[in-house]
């Protein structure tokens, strides 16, 4: 079969899940700093300081980043491991 596996570890990623994990964390900070901007704007966060409304999608919005950032950085790692064995397996040129 054609797809490319690798051994990471103790989880094995396909250079396609990789690459997917990749687009999660982009996407992830595409999106959250934008929708906290929106939040910030929106009257019901301001009432003479933060309001729970404020304080709750502040909070979902870091873990959301935090997440996504390490969903980004597995992606990451799985495409260098890919990269590594592929390199480590080509023929050597004399």
């Amino acid at each position: 079969m054609g797809r490319s596996r690798v051994q990471a570890g103790w989880v094995t990623l396909s250079k396609r899940a990789s690459w997917f994990l990749i687009m999660v964390g982009v996407w992830t900070w595409a999106i959250w700093p934008n929708f906290l901007r929106n939040v910030w704007k929106d009257d019901r966060s301001w009432d003479n300081g933060p309001t729970g409304f404020f304080t709750v999608h502040l909070v979902l919005t870091v873990v959301s980043l935090a997440v996504g950032s390490v969903v980004g950085w597995l992606g990451i790692r799985g495409v260098q491991s890919v990269r590594d064995r592929d390199l480590a397996t080509q023929p050597r040129r004399s």
